[in-house]
């Protein structure tokens, strides 16, 4: 079944959630090898910040974990995103769904590499959230729960490409969709910065550092008692 166009008149609302995102946190420990002291480390991170793209134009400040996304198109598709377009910001409302897909894509980079397939690869990675909230609507709810087909199609991004033109065009900041990695969790992607905020309280203040240990056959994750294992 294919999707119809008109069914965006009745879907979209002004819609808000908390959603959590994790990043690789090596951008400290990177440079500080580098350096002898916090005033050099202060000087080489300003020297790196000037040499990247702009952040995104927005009327309020954006935190660089929540602005990041936008300043770069990278050479990779993604599920709403093609190919050397302007990046996107991506979340889940649960922290479980955040994980799983910082899981599947650690354990791609281990398929890709083939002098890593035996090996075991340990990171560190910061969870936090942010505010995301305007114009949106969610592919999990009638009418778009029809064609959930299309969007949970682990082959193929041509649907989701299509939908998000359009979307894009009539004014959607953000949508809600159901996580790949997570069935029956949600995720979000938001097209727009504006669309974006530090949570209550501050996004620092949410922050969470989590340990990965990946290989080939497994992912686990965990931080103190919390623990999650995907097996491939």
């Amino acid at each position: 079944m294919s999707w119809h166009p008109s069914w965006f008149d009745q879907s979209i609302a002004e819609r808000a959630t908390l959603a959590w995102r994790g990043v690789e946190a090596q951008h400290v420990v990177s440079t500080m090898r580098l350096v002898d002291s916090p005033d050099e480390q202060d000087l080489l991170e300003q020297l790196l910040e000037a040499s990247k793209p702009d952040m995104p134009s927005t009327r309020r400040p954006l935190h660089y974990l929540l602005a990041t996304p936008f300043r770069y198109s990278p050479a990779h598709e993604s599920r709403f995103r093609k190919a050397n377009t302007k990046g996107q910001w991506y979340g889940a409302p649960d922290l479980y769904a955040a994980c799983a897909e910082v899981a599947y894509w650690r354990h791609r980079f281990i398929l890709d590499s083939a002098g890593l397939l035996k090996e075991v690869l340990l990171t560190e990675h910061t969870f936090f959230q942010g505010q995301v909230s305007g114009r949106a609507m969610d592919l999990m709810t009638p009418p778009w729960s029809q064609c959930r087909s299309l969007w949970t199609d682990g082959q193929s991004y041509a649907h989701t490409h299509a939908l998000a033109d359009v979307a894009q065009k009539v004014g959607l900041q953000w949508l809600a969709y159901e996580s790949v990695r997570a069935p029956t969790f949600q995720c979000v992607v938001v097209f727009d910065p504006e669309a974006l905020a530090e949570p209550p309280g501050g996004l620092d203040r949410t922050m969470q550092t989590w340990r990965c240990k990946a290989s080939a056959q497994r992912v686990w994750m965990s931080r103190g008692r919390e623990s999650y294992m995907w097996d491939f």
